[in-house]
């Protein structure tokens, strides 16, 4: 269930007798850019080098205060929460940066709607900060806190978007289950102390001071949070939980490591510049061509934390060429990562056996996957929409 695990999965033909692991693939593309264009071999270790570490700070500052937040939660019993956990599922996954996780902690309490509660959760962790959006901008080289009020004002459209598809396929009620007690809303504050230092850093004239300044921007305010994480989870735990967000760290690191070599080798070489479109039509090519990279990445490995870590550095140096708005650059891999939930996908698997436990194999496909797909054509057609009207850039 871990998203390092699918980062890392082999993505070559074990038909030829290959099978190696992305982040390999992408090291081997980079090398074999830049020697196949005739870069002297100090050159090429030099782009080699500039474009893996280009990321890798940002990366740092989100990955590691994030999973320890979602290693602490996974020890705490979340409050009874009744039907309003079908609300609460989305901004549970972004806090927790892992729908998987969310999942697992709000389906005791979900019932006959673990579904749509599971397709809420998905599209909390794909549109909110401090998950998808946060990740994907630091990706991109994007600071811009105000960019993350977009991903509330696609939220509604997408979750009923993906709503009305489950509404169309219907399944037999699946039987609620008992509420999970004894839990309690301690667990929560991290997000407290998220929302709290990001408004303080927003309404507060505090960039003067520069530890204030610091800690009320996004990665210093997720900083203070994973500390409140840490500092709620028992003691006996705490090690275990650090250890836990180390290792989920490590291995997108390398990836966002790999994929930037090769985004900065392959635009280092090839005159992007001259081959893109400039204005509003370079803008809709753009969003258009972002989208559909974000999908194809997201079918052809089955992560949404390993697209987010991935396509960002590779994309990056063609989103500057064309000056696309920040906001549009990062909603649009966004949502493309939306689809599709495929058997390839750990997501998959987990609602597969729970809340769609019982249904044939094509039933479960139509239902996530074509849930999943609404979501993500949603959140784009809308994402478009609030660019014309001129508040999305």
């Amino acid at each position: 269930m871990s998203s390092t695990a699918a980062a890392t999965r082999p993505a070559a033909n074990a038909g030829l007798g290959i099978s190696l692991p992305l982040p390999v693939l992408l090291v081997l593309g980079a090398l074999a850019i830049g020697i196949g264009s005739g870069l002297a071999p100090e050159e090429v270790v030099r782009r080699f080098g500039q474009g893996f570490g280009r990321s890798l700070g940002d990366f740092a500052l989100i990955l590691l205060p994030s999973f320890l937040i979602a290693a602490s939660l996974s020890h705490r019993a979340l409050p009874a929460m009744g039907g309003a956990v079908r609300y609460v599922a989305p901004f549970a996954s972004a806090g927790m940066i892992c729908h998987i996780t969310a999942y697992a902690a709000l389906a005791p309490l979900a019932g006959a709607q673990r579904l749509s509660m599971a397709m809420a959760a998905f599209a909390g962790f794909l549109l909110l900060a401090p998950a998808g959006p946060l990740i994907v901008g630091a990706s991109l080289g994007i600071d811009d806190p105000s960019i993350y009020v977009l991903g509330l004002m696609l939220l509604v459209p997408v979750v009923l978007a993906g709503e009305a598809w489950l509404r169309l396929f219907p399944l037999p009620t699946v039987p609620a289950t008992a509420q999970a007690g004894g839990g309690d809303w301690a667990g929560f504050a991290p997000f407290g102390v998220l929302a709290g230092a990001l408004l303080a850093g927003w309404l507060l004239p505090l960039h003067d001071v520069p530890l204030l300044g610091f800690l009320t921007q996004p990665k210093g305010a997720l900083l203070m949070a994973g500390v409140a994480a840490w500092l709620g989870t028992p003691a006996h735990l705490r090690r275990e939980c650090v250890d836990s967000a180390v290792r989920r760290t490590t291995g997108l690191m390398l990836l966002v490591g790999a994929a930037g070599a090769f985004g900065f080798m392959a635009t280092s070489v090839v005159p992007v510049a001259s081959l893109l479109p400039q204005g509003e039509v370079g803008h809709v090519v753009g969003v258009l061509g972002l989208f559909a990279a974000a999908s194809a990445l997201k079918m052809l490995q089955g992560s949404s934390m390993a697209t987010f870590a991935a396509l960002g550095p590779l994309v990056a140096p063609v989103v500057a060429h064309l000056g696309l708005p920040p906001a549009l650059a990062v909603y649009a891999i966004c949502a493309g990562c939306f689809v599709a939930i495929l058997p390839n996908d750990n997501y998959y698997w987990l609602v597969r056996r729970d809340a769609l436990e019982g249904a044939s194999e094509q039933a479960a496909l139509q239902r996530l996957t074509g849930a999943a797909t609404c979501q993500g054509v949603a959140a784009l057609v809308v994402l478009l929409a609030l660019w014309a009207v001129g508040v999305a850039g």
